[in-house]
């Protein structure tokens, strides 16, 4: 099972150093507040993914595998991933924003929010968890059952815990090298990704 975990725990590494729309919207985030911001959508995408992990224990990960239940929640996704990339762009063709502190508690609360919504609106993530056994028969375990899934829940969670803190405190760190130009560019390469996720959902989805 010590195996499991190690596997598990890099899984997690690469799943949420992947670059996508939390990570975007991490950027974005913390470029205007700071650590905490970056860390609240790290954290609230973090919850999603625990969520999904939990649905595809139980089984019912499966159900959202239907057409009629995948799809509009697939086209929901890309709804707010255009809306995040409208954010981005919006913000991009603004001055940069002067750190404030005092506003971090309001900005997190929202940047927490986006995360989980973010998280829990990917189509991706249904995919992955639904398949949560047999990711964990291809690691090894013949016959996995709950002490193997919650073993490799645990080691995908615990590396996932520190992913947060430290792609928050990288962007915090850069933070103080980025000046108005640098400021507008990262801001509308965030838009663009986003955008690009956003249609490459919907082409997925109704193709």
């Amino acid at each position: 099972m010590s195996d499991l975990f190690a596997y598990a725990f890099v899984l997690g590494l690469l799943f949420n150093a992947t670059p996508g729309a939390i990570l975007a919207e991490s950027l974005r985030r913390g470029l205007r507040g700071g650590f905490n911001p970056a860390l609240a959508v790290q954290i609230g995408s973090l919850s999603g993914d625990f969520a999904w992990a939990v649905l595809g224990l139980l089984g019912a990960a499966a159900l959202f595998t239907l057409p009629y239940i995948e799809t509009p929640l697939a086209i929901a996704g890309a709804f707010l991933l255009a809306w995040t990339a409208w954010q981005a762009l919006r913000d991009g063709l603004s001055p940069m924003p002067t750190y404030d502190p005092a506003a971090n508690a309001d900005v997190g609360r929202s940047a927490m929010k986006a995360g989980g919504a973010l998280s829990l609106s990917n189509p991706q993530n249904i995919t992955y968890w639904a398949g949560l056994g047999g990711t964990v028969t291809a690691l090894g375990v013949a016959d996995p059952g709950w002490t193997a899934f919650t073993v490799f829940l645990a080691g995908f969670m615990a590396s996932s815990v520190l992913w947060c803190f430290f792609c928050a405190g990288v962007i915090a760190w850069t933070r103080q090298f980025i000046g108005p130009r640098t400021w507008i560019i990262l801001n509308l390469g965030c838009a663009l990704g986003l955008a690009y996720f956003a249609v490459l959902v919907v082409a997925r989805t109704l193709g």
